[in-house]
C-alpha cells in the first residue's frame, strides 16, 4: 500500500499554502522514513539501554528540535525502523513478535489494530495524562494501543471543472454512481493502497455487508477508474492537481484541499466531499518482548505529549488525537474533518478485511 508520498506532499502543501515558515518546510523534508535507520531492538551497542527503537511506517515524521528535546530530557537516543506502510508494518510485527524489530511501534491504524492485538505483539501500557479525546479512540481492552493522530479519507472534487461544465458537484456516495458523474472518478485499489482500503470500508459502513458490493458494481458500470496508488490517482488522473488529469473526482484526504490553495491563500481550488469519508486513527504501543520496555513507555508518553501532538499537523498532516492542542492557522477551513464519517467496528474489519478485499477485486477489477 502506498502512503508515503501522499503524506509528504500533503504536509508540504499546508506549510506553503498557509504561509507557515520555510524553516518548518525544511524540517518536514528532512524528517520521516528516508531518515529511518535499522535498529536492533532496545539496548544500544554498549548494552546500557540508552537507545529506544521505534518501529513505524514510512510516513512517520517529527520536527528535529521536538525529537531532540525529548532525547535530551529522557537521556534516550531514538532510532527508527520503517518496514513499509501500515499494512506491512503490522505484518512485520507479527512475523517478528518473538524477537521484535524494536521497543515501541507507531502507525498501527484502526483497519489493522485488532489484528495486531489478537496476534499478541503488544504489551499493556497506558500513558499517564492521556487526554480524554485520545482515550475515546481505545480499541480492544484499551491498554495495548494508544491513539496518537487521526484523519479522514474522502473523495475530493475539482471546483473549476464542475463550474466550467455546468454540472453540480456530487455530495454523497450515492451521487458518484449517477449518470452525470460517469467516467469522472478515480480511486485507489484497497489491495495496494491504505486510502483505498479506507474507502472500501466507508462503503461497507454506508451500505452494509449486504449492499456494498452492489454499490461498487454500480460504480464500475459508471466508469470508476482504479489505480494502485494515491500518487497516480492524484497527480496523473485528477484534474485538480498539478498533473491536470482528465478526472475531476479523486480519492484522497479531507486535508488535501490545503494543497491547492490559491496564490493569496484565501481559497482552495479543490474540496473534500465530507459525506464520503472514513476516519483513520493511528496508534502507538509498547512491543511485547521489547529489550527496553522502560524506554518504550517513555517514548509512548512523548508521542501523546503536547510537544509531539502540536507537531503532528505540520509533519504528518494528520490531526492530533489530543483535541485540546492548538491547530495551525487555516487548518479548520482548508483541512476539515467530517462531522459523521462512516464507521466499521474494528472486530468486523479484522474478521472480514481479506474477504472484503477479495470480493471487491472480483466485483470491480476482474
Amino acid at each position: 500500500m502506498q502512503r508515503t508520498t501522499a503524506r509528504t506532499r500533503r504536509a508540504r502543501s499546508l506549510v506553503t499554502g498557509a504561509g507557515t515558515t520555510l524553516a518548518l518546510l525544511a524540517l518536514a523534508a528532512c524528517s520521516g522514513g528516508d531518515d529511518a535507520t535499522s535498529g536492533s531492538g532496545g539496548d544500544d551497542a554498549s548494552g546500557t539501554g540508552d537507545t529506544v527503537t521505534l518501529v513505524t511506517h514510512d510516513s512517520f515524521a517529527v520536527s528535529d528540535e521536538v525529537l531532540a528535546a525529548f532525547e535530551e530530557e529522557s537521556g534516550l537516543t531514538v532510532e527508527q525502523v520503517a518496514p513499509g506502510d501500515g499494512g506491512a508494518l503490522v505484518n512485520q510485527l507479527i512475523l517478528t513478535k518473538d524477537s521484535p524489530l524494536g521497543d515501541v511501534v507507531f502507525g498501527i491504524d484502526n483497519t489493522f489494530a485488532s489484528r495486531a492485538i489478537d496476534e499478541g505483539v503488544l504489551a499493556p501500557y497506558v500513558p499517564e495524562g492521556l487526554s480524554d479525546s485520545a482515550a475515546s479512540y481505545a480499541v480492544g481492552d484499551g491498554d495495548e494501543l494508544t491513539a496518537v493522530d487521526l484523519g479522514d479519507v474522502c473523495v475530493n472534487v475539482d471546483h473549476a471543472w464542475f463550474a466550467d461544465a455546468g454540472i453540480p458537484e456530487p455530495v454523497s456516495l450515492e451521487d458518484l454512481a449517477k449518470p452525470e458523474y460517469e467516467d469522472l472518478l478515480v480511486v485507489t485499489n484497497p489491495a495496494t493502497s491504505s486510502p483505498g482500503l479506507a474507502f472500501l470500508l466507508a462503503t461497507v459502513g454506508a451500505f452494509g455487508e449486504d449492499g456494498w458490493e452492489d454499490y461498487w458494481a454500480d460504480l464500475r458500470a459508471n466508469g470508476v477508474k482504479v489505480v494502485d496508488g494515491w500518487s497516480d490517482a492524484y497527480y496523473v488522473d485528477f484534474s485538480g492537481s498539478e498533473g491536470a488529469g482528465p478526472r475531476p473526482l479523486v480519492l484522497s484526504y479531507s486535508t488535501s484541499p490545503a494543497f491547492t490553495l490559491t496564490e493569496d491563500g484565501s481559497a482552495s481550488t479543490t474540496g473534500a466531499l465530507l459525506d464520503t469519508c472514513f476516519r483513520q486513527v493511528e496508534y502507538a504501543g509498547v512491543l511485547a518482548n521489547a529489550k527496553n520496555p522502560e524506554g518504550a513507555q517513555q517514548l509512548v508518553d512523548f508521542l501523546v505529549s503536547e510537544a509531539f501532538q502540536a507537531d503532528v499537523p505540520g509533519q504528518m498532516y494528520m490531526y492530533p488525537a489530543d483535541d485540546s492542542v492548538a491547530l495551525p492557522d487555516g487548518w479548520a477551513e482548508f483541512a476539515p474533518l467530517a462531522d459523521e464519517p462512516f464507521e466499521v467496528a474494528p472486530a468486523d474489519i479484522s474478521a472480514h478485511r481479506d474477504e472484503w478485499i477479495k470480493a471487491w477485486t472480483a466485483t470491480v477489477v476482474d
